[in-house]
């Protein structure tokens, strides 16, 4: 089983920043990549950024330039997110790929007013 546990979301004004941070554990060998994905109300999930084991990344188009995936430890990654808008608003769900199969967290909200 893998277990992931998200935090660091809240409620931000336009322009602002906010860091999200995402801790794994327990059977994590074969781990490929971890990242975030967002839903807001009424839309598909998204990839918003992954990373690789090896630090390869990628962004969604709508995010490049202003947030930032990297690895605090083998464990645990974190999304920067600044410059940050009322579309970014939603609930980030991290994930974490472990020999081809998606392990997800539990969301933590986002909301971004203007």
């Amino acid at each position: 089983q893998v277990q992931l546990v998200e935090s660091g979301g809240g409620l931000v004004q336009a322009g602002g920043s906010l860091r999200l941070s995402c801790a794994a554990s327990g059977i994590i060998f074969n781990m490929r990549s971890m990242g975030w994905y967002r839903q807001a109300p009424g839309k598909q999930r998204e990839l918003v950024a992954r990373i690789t084991t090896d630090g390869s990344t990628n962004y969604a188009n709508s995010v490049k330039g202003r947030f930032t995936i990297s690895r605090d430890n083998e464990n645990t990654v974190l999304l920067q997110m600044n410059s940050l808008k009322p579309d970014d608003t939603a609930v980030y769900y991290c994930v974490l790929d472990r020999a081809g199969f998606d392990y997800w967290g539990q969301g933590t909200q986002v909301t971004v007013s203007s």
